[in-house]
């Protein structure tokens, strides 16, 4: 029998988490020993695109981010555009810009998975304003927000920035609570 106001566990030791950043690795089984939920936002922030953000582009930050990327396009209804990015270092960031001239118009939203220093956005928001972008909007799952970075985007250009609640900030706008619930289910019955 649980105690009142907490929920009975078939498992002790479990993490539940979204869309986390695996980087070179293809699974959470492959970090911890212990069972992991995952879910997933990229129908979440399509969802915010559809509603906030009319005439929309997608652009994604790397060759990595190309597969959630397009699917967060065009679960948005949105075109989207994929960079070439090189990375020297944290704050050392460069990129190649695909031709974006048939976009024009169009309102650019940089969507990435984490936002941390936020120089990836950055140095993007500054070539897109270079190339007569107005309006850029930045979009992340989990806006860490290192030092200044927040008011860096800001300083580059972001008209918006929007993160999901995963980590507590200013910017959540998209709320993921039931993604969450949903990929703990599996340890609370």
């Amino acid at each position: 029998m649980s105690k009142r106001g907490q929920f009975p566990r078939s498992v002790d030791n479990w993490i539940v988490t979204v869309d986390p950043h695996l980087h070179c690795r293809t699974s959470m089984s492959e970090v911890y020993s212990v069972p992991v939920g995952v879910g997933h936002a990229a129908a979440k922030l399509s969802a915010w695109i559809l509603e906030h953000v009319p005439n929309a582009f997608v652009i994604g930050p790397d060759v990595e981010s190309e597969q959630w990327v397009r699917a967060v396009a065009e679960d948005a209804g949105a075109p989207y555009a994929i960079l070439e990015k090189t990375r020297r270092g944290d704050r050392d960031v460069e990129f190649l810009f695909p031709d974006l001239e048939q976009w024009r118009g169009r309102t650019p939203i940089l969507v990435d998975d984490i936002i941390s220093s936020g120089r990836t956005m950055e140095v993007a928001l500054r070539h897109l304003h270079q190339l007569g972008f107005t309006g850029p909007v930045c979009l992340g799952v989990h806006g860490l927000f290192a030092e200044d970075a927040f008011e860096r985007l800001i300083a580059a250009g972001a008209s918006r920035i929007v993160s999901t609640n995963t980590v507590p900030h200013r910017s959540n706008t998209v709320d993921v609570a039931d993604i969450v619930a949903k990929a703990a289910c599996p340890f609370l019955l």
